[in-house]
């Protein structure tokens, strides 16, 4: 697996992990979580060799560890102290999101980046919707990765800065306003949101790929715009201006 990652030219390597379901019992939760470090150790002598052979991929190719541990903080704990003493360029959170309530998802996500190294990039795997990224940026995470705005561009459902808009429904059928008015995205600028009702309820592929389009290029303005909060000092105000606003929906 690292070797394959290492042929694609990744610049960040992950190791393979058991990503454990919710509820999950604790003693099967523990054989998971040994089993993903022993797959970080492995693969951290795997990268290390091959990086050795090779000095042009040295200083390129980080190398993450994954934490799991399911629900409990002792595993979570014991998970993140092995994956230091092997060392790694990053660490990821793993095993969230998946089917556990949103509160305590928040929880395990504190309490995993109150142990985590702060000086190494922390990765937070499988989240999330606009509102939850933000949140966890918040809390202390780098990066992220998610299915969710093409998954739910497929499905007729754009994201917008007031929130999530279900394009199918009856609602947008003479409504010649665009997904976000605050988005210049090809398909913003370009189509209506009763253009892309059609396009979605006649089966027109086009109308899939046009809101997926618009999702992707909301989420990488969003984190365009969260990044420049950062850097000018001011990311509580923006967070919470963005939840006032895109809550404003539900």
């Amino acid at each position: 697996v690292i070797e394959i990652q290492q042929a694609f030219g990744a610049d960040i390597i992950m190791p393979l992990d058991e990503c454990v379901h919710y509820p999950c019992a604790k003693d099967y939760a523990e054989i998971a979580m040994n089993r993903t470090v022993d797959w970080a150790r492995r693969s951290k002598l795997v990268h290390s060799n091959k990086s050795g052979k090779n000095k042009k991929l040295q200083g390129r190719r980080l190398l993450f560890g994954i934490v799991q541990g399911a629900t409990y903080e002792d595993l979570r704990s014991e998970c993140i102290n092995r994956l230091e003493d092997i060392g790694f360029d990053g660490y990821a959170i793993g095993g969230v999101s998946v089917g556990e309530p949103k509160i305590l998802r928040y929880n395990i996500i504190t309490f995993v980046l109150g142990s985590l190294p702060k000086q190494k990039a922390r990765y937070l795997m499988g989240l999330g919707t606009p509102d939850d990224i933000v949140q966890a940026v918040d809390a202390g995470c780098d990066m992220f990765d998610c299915v969710i705005p093409t998954r739910f561009g497929r499905n007729g459902t754009a994201f917008t800065s007031e929130g999530k808009l279900t394009v199918r429904n009856a609602p947008y059928i003479a409504d010649f306003e665009p997904l976000d008015r605050s988005c210049s995205c090809y398909a913003c600028r370009n189509f209506s949101r009763a253009y892309l009702r059609h396009l979605l309820n006649t089966g027109e592929i086009l109308g899939l790929r046009l809101v997926s389009l618009h999702n992707i290029y909301f989420y990488l303005d969003l984190m365009r715009n969260i990044r420049q909060a950062i850097k000018e000092n001011r990311f509580k105000e923006f967070k919470k201006q963005f939840l006032n606003k895109y809550n404003q929906s539900y």
